[in-house]
């Protein structure tokens, strides 16, 4: 896996602080994506053990609340058996850390994967120009959705996913129709 950046103390990618990993590799190549340096999957540095030492550097701090996978894409073909590797040792050492993760892919085509049982919460869908808005709650266009995995993997239907939270800040988690109907919960913040 290949990687550009990693980012301390982020604000922006997820609940709380935290730690962000920028890997390399894209193939949904959205329009205007606002990192289209980081498509080559043969871009960047090479995530080596001085890279993971300073991801967990970071997560050794109380005040971190997780790691976000971004890019890139996470689930580039290319980066899909590191990400799960570290995914799992992230969850070994650190239990109480959330993992977030940014993909182009949508959860019906995504959920069965094992990488999925250490993730927290996923943004899902390709970033679509037309449906930009910048005021939105943790991703960029409203075809996109940020999800709670763990609880969408534990309903009877796990490909409807439960949502993490609503469109902007103080929004009610919108309604998703199960096919139990079954409530979703609202925003944690």
């Amino acid at each position: 896996m290949r990687y550009h950046n990693i980012t301390k103390d982020d604000m922006l990618n997820g609940d709380g602080l935290r730690v962000v990993l920028w890997v390399a590799g894209c193939n949904h190549c959205c329009k205007e994506c606002q990192n289209p340096i980081t498509w080559d999957p043969d871009g960047g540095l090479y995530f080596d053990d001085a890279a993971k030492q300073e991801i967990f550097e970071q997560l050794d701090k109380d005040y971190i609340s997780g790691i976000t996978f971004s890019g890139g894409d996470p689930m580039h073909p290319a980066n899909r058996p590191a990400v799960k590797a570290l995914m799992e040792e992230i969850k070994q050492k650190y239990p109480d850390k959330t993992i977030w993760m940014y993909t182009g892919d949508s959860w019906e085509d995504i959920w069965q994967l094992p990488m999925m049982q250490y993730i927290d919460v996923i943004v899902d869908g390709e970033f679509i120009l037309s449906q930009r808005d910048p005021k939105l709650l943790w991703k960029g266009s409203m075809n996109q959705r940020v999800i709670k995995v763990q609880e969408s993997l534990k309903q009877e239907h796990p490909e409807i996913p439960v949502l993490h939270c609503g469109n902007y800040w103080g929004d009610p988690v919108e309604t998703v129709q199960t096919l139990q109907d079954a409530p979703v919960s609202s925003c944690i913040m």
